[in-house]
């Protein structure tokens, strides 16, 4: 995936995971549900990163994620 992070790093893994958990919910995911599941999923990453990596979704994926409503992520079909 392009602009996608080396697997081997902390954000490379978060992104792949997220990606994984908006395939999986077609209608997308709010902000906090998001995080909540990355963050239970990776207890041992620390919250701002996660939350960083939530944070610019959008901004580095702008051809694969939107935003239909406010605070909902949703992949770009």
């Amino acid at each position: 995936m392009k602009n996608m992070p080396s697997p081997n790093t902390t954000t490379g893994t978060i992104y792949r995971y997220i990606f994984e958990l908006l395939e999986k919910n077609p209608e997308g995911l709010r902000w906090v549900e998001l995080n909540t599941i990355v963050e239970k999923e990776f207890p041992h990453f620390h919250p701002k990163t996660i939350n960083g990596c939530v944070w610019k979704l959008v901004q580095l994926f702008p051809d694969k994620v939107h935003k239909p409503k406010k605070g909902v992520f949703q992949l770009i079909k």
